[in-house]
């Protein structure tokens, strides 16, 4: 065994981790289970443990010189630097293997792919020296093909733009990657445990690609002291003496990973019986999962953790250990409840199912006390009981139940003024809200904006060396001019550096949707404010769809509120806004200044990210002198600072209407809409229109 990071922190010394260790183990074991997610607070070792798993994995072996990594007993037909049949060994070094008749030997792989990644990058592009200057087309393989028959792991993958996910999870339930464009037509295979690391504060993955994940773990830090004690005891043990504190977990080391590769010859041999596939199919149907990837995820986890255990027949244990890691991001949901498993439901589902097959185990190793027992890394699966620990207790209520709840206890505020909180309905899809002038920020789905991604609208020169998808027109263009000065005698092009030219693309960006919400008693009756609160959640829903960030000031009473500073997880948003009581007066002026204040230490803290302020109100100003003329002017002012606003109108539609909203936008510069116009397909009516009617 030979280890990828030098005196990197030792899998086996991870302390209060038992369910990541056990699902980053099984992965291992069998990677046809789709890879992990890991979804915790900060500080909680995530990317400790990912990069630990990579010393105790075994080495490899692979064909010298091949760019892919292929298995000398079984090359991939297609490589694209095959074929390999009859090959011999030469003295290549191969990422720091030896070769031995005709293989190379090693150490498994970790990648990890930036954040910042171009999708050239992830998948490999073509190689624009040998292109231009021997009219060569050439590939150039990206992360995709270094991290074939190892791990890829994703830190922060919430926040890696869409399309890139896209082609990830897609690589890894294929087992390959493809790539058409600029003349290049590659496939190659890329069989990898995929790894996905993420705060959820920042952010989630959209459901259809969280369901992509084999496997998920929630980790959250123990609040045992016992355990904190003995997570700090270890690292500041590791940090005072790297070595010495490796070498005492040399023998664990060594062991696990004999385990694991004794698990991956047993996996084949493993018997998942016709009850135990009827057992996963009755406990997937009763948690309400869409499509049939949770069975076969669940069916495929229950072996590897039987393999895992020493066992050759699937049993209750192995598949209760399945479902914990397999079903908790696939339930079906509201788009912001929190994921999880109500460990209750999934008790009673295994014990109204069919168990599998009571078959001995082979070897006697089997059951709770054997090699799959609390002993390994995550250790057997325990049922839970009425002591487990409530982050993996019953699910929390959703954020509707939990604000119908709410909704039935009125309070009072400091004025004495009587504060009622409602509760929104089932949100709908709302209309697209976005900047209008096209900007240059962070890759999202909202705004126009130049971005690393899109279709091609120019080209541009490169700055120094930087890095980008290069222009091949507009670079043959800049270099065709100077080929009899620079002596070309030959076909192709003699290509200096400062003429490549880089593409110039049009994309979508993520902005800062900052919403600016009316709380007081102006907003009429709790039918209205239930129209609101609905129709703010369904531009929250948006927001989460889109990946935008999302911030929310309330104003009521003598003050405005930040209820919610500029932050990734919209799920937060929709929690406090589905609690905010209303009632008191309107400090609209309030509210505005309040607003521009957040937008500013937002520019100063994320420059890329565009605004949008949404204004919901009905333009009433009933606290302090000159109210409405204090808000109007506050209104100029955000105006003359450029902040792109949408003012959404919550004024009864019917009886007298004062137009205060309408006047306020045409301050503001801003679009203006009617709060029935916030649902898609409505009528979009401009403040002329609205004037003129």
């Amino acid at each position: 065994m030979r280890a990828a990071v030098p005196n990197s922190f030792p899998f086996t010394a991870v302390v209060g981790m038992d369910e990541l260790q056990l699902a980053l183990v099984l992965a291992a074991i069998s990677p046809a289970i789709g890879g992990v997610l890991i979804r915790g607070e900060k500080g909680t070792a995530k990317s400790t443990a990912v990069r630990a798993l990579t010393e105790i994995l075994p080495p490899l072996d692979v064909v010298p010189g091949c760019r892919f990594s292929c298995d000398p007993e079984r090359p991939d037909p297609t490589c694209p630097d095959g074929p390999h049949a009859g090959e011999s060994g030469t003295a290549q070094d191969v990422s720091a293997g030896h070769v031995a008749g005709g293989r190379a030997v090693r150490p498994a792989r970790l990648v990890e792919l930036p954040v910042g990644a171009t999708e050239d990058r992830v998948l490999g592009s073509l190689h624009l020296e040998k292109a231009l200057a021997e009219g060569v087309t050439a590939y150039e393989p990206g992360l995709l093909a270094a991290a074939h028959r190892g791990l890829l792991y994703v830190d922060e993958v919430n926040l890696l733009h869409d399309h890139l996910v896209d082609v990830l999870l897609d690589a890894a339930a294929m087992g390959r990657a493809t790539v058409e464009r600029d003349g290049v037509s590659v496939t190659h295979p890329a069989r990898f445990v995929l790894v996905g690391t993420m705060n959820p504060e920042e952010g989630e993955l959209r459901p259809q690609l969280l369901d992509r994940f084999g496997l998920t773990v929630d980790v959250v830090a123990s609040r045992d002291p016992a355990v904190r004690v003995e997570v700090m005891r270890a690292r500041l043990g590791y940090e005072a003496d790297p070595d010495g504190f490796v070498a005492r977990y040399d023998g664990p080391q060594r062991e696990l990973a004999e385990r694991i590769v004794k698990a991956r010859d047993l996996l084949p041999e493993v018997i998942l019986t016709d009850a135990a596939l009827r057992q996963i199919a009755e406990i997937c149907a009763s948690f309400d999962v869409d499509g049939m990837r949770a069975d076969l995820v669940t069916a495929r986890t229950a072996v590897a953790h039987a393999a895992w255990s020493g066992r050759t027949v699937v049993e209750v244990e192995d598949v209760r250990a399945a479902a914990k890691l397999a079903l908790p991001h696939r339930r079906r949901r509201n788009p912001f409840d929190e994921p999880g498993l109500d460990q209750q439901q999934l008790e009673e589902a295994i014990n109204n199912s069919t168990p599998p097959d009571e078959d001995p185990d082979p070897d006697g190793s089997g059951g709770p006390g054997g090699a799959g027992g609390p002993g390994g890394p995550g250790g057997g699966a325990e049922p839970a009981d009425g002591d487990s620990d409530p982050t993996n207790g019953a699910a929390e209520p959703s954020v509707h139940e939990s604000a119908h709840r709410e909704a039935a206890e009125p309070g009072v505020n400091a004025g004495g003024q009587r504060e009622d909180v409602v509760a929104s309905t089932a949100p709908y899809k709302a209309r697209l809200l976005s900047v209008s002038a096209a900007g240059a920020g962070v890759a999202g789905r909202r705004s126009r904006a130049l971005t690393e991604v899109g279709r091609v609208v120019g080209e541009r020169a490169r700055v120094g060396r930087e890095s980008g998808r290069p222009h091949v027109l507009g670079t043959v263009r800049s270099a065709a001019p100077y080929q009899k000065v620079r002596g070309r005698s030959g076909p192709g092009l003699v290509v200096r550096a400062d003429d490549v030219r880089l593409a110039v693309r049009e994309g979508r960006e993520g902005n800062l949707v900052l919403f600016c919400v009316d709380a007081s008693g102006s907003m009429g009756t709790k039918k209205r404010m239930v129209e609101v609160k609905t129709a703010i959640v369904s531009l929250l829903l948006d927001a989460y769809q889109r990946r935008d960030t999302v911030g929310l000031v309330t104003f009521a009473g003598p003050e405005a509120t930040v209820a919610l500073p500029p932050t990734g997880s919209v799920e937060t948003a929709v929690r406090r806004l589905e609690s905010l009581p209303t009632g008191g007066r309107t400090p609209l002026a309030e509210g505005l200044l309040r607003a521009a204040d957040v937008l500013r230490i937002a520019a100063v803290r994320d420059p890329r990210r565009r605004p949008l302020l949404v204004l919901v109100t009905d333009g009433r100003a009933t606290y302090g002198d000159n109210a409405f003329a204090r808000a109007r002017q506050a209104a100029g002012q955000l105006a003359q600072r450029g902040i792109a606003t949408v003012v959404v109108d919550c004024e009864p539609r019917r009886g007298v209407r004062l137009g205060l909203a309408a006047e306020l936008a045409a301050d503001l510069g801003a679009e203006y809409l009617d709060l029935g116009d916030v649902a898609a397909g409505n009528l979009i009516r401009t403040v002329t229109e609205r004037k003129a009617a």
